[in-house]
């Protein structure tokens, strides 16, 4: 079986990034979601083990004393990280992984000696709709609103950094480039649409 690969994606609170994945789970096959572990509560409709790990900071801190992480970051006063086990077991399995991480931790495991990821970022049509975006969403104060636009305003100076980047001014059509990316990878990996390995030429 082939194994299969890790791609990174970022993006900017707000950009739309969760509803991309959470389709992309649903209309590419061999993909696999990686749930991070955090200190943050959980919202609304969110299940431990499903959207994330959710964790005291002791328990945090115990499992990065020990290198269980891939990568850890600190995002708005919470604690992330992602098991390099549970990484590296999907990927034997065959599945490609996505990991949903911040700019911080991509630049951890890109330094990593295990894990080659693919790193895609994903970025509003322009800071005005990125507010416009935040504000619609009725979850924010004005003070988190203005956190959540210097932030992605320090995030997306990184984006040099990325493999891929996709803007996101049409839902559709941003969803149709990220399964590119994939697409692609698999097909220099001598992979099939659905993630199969290709057969030797010598078979076909």
């Amino acid at each position: 079986m082939a194994e299969g690969r890790l791609f990174i994606v970022s993006a900017p609170s707000g950009t739309g990034k969760t509803t991309i994945l959470k389709k992309l789970m649903t209309e590419l096959p061999a993909l696999a979601f990686s749930v991070s572990h955090t200190t943050r509560a959980p919202r609304e409709n969110e299940s431990d083990g499903l959207d994330y790990h959710f964790v005291n900071k002791a328990e945090f801190g115990k499992m990065r004393d020990q290198g269980e992480f891939l990568e850890s970051a600190e995002v708005h006063g919470n604690l992330y990280g992602t098991r390099l086990g549970a990484v590296l077991e999907q990927l034997a399995a065959g599945a490609d992984v996505i990991l949903d991480i911040d700019v911080q931790g991509a630049a951890q495991v890109k330094k990593s000696e295990k894990i080659e990821p693919v790193t895609i970022f994903i970025i509003p049509p322009s800071m005005a709709e990125l507010e416009k975006r935040l504000g619609g969403r009725g979850t924010d104060s004005s003070e988190t609103i203005r956190l959540r636009l210097a932030n992605a305003a320090a995030e997306m100076a990184g984006l040099e950094t990325y493999d891929h980047v996709i803007v996101n001014d049409e839902l559709g059509e941003a969803l149709e480039m990220v399964k590119a990316v994939i697409l692609a990878e698999r097909s220099r990996a001598r992979r099939t649409r659905n993630g199969a390995p290709i057969p030797a030429v010598s078979a076909i």
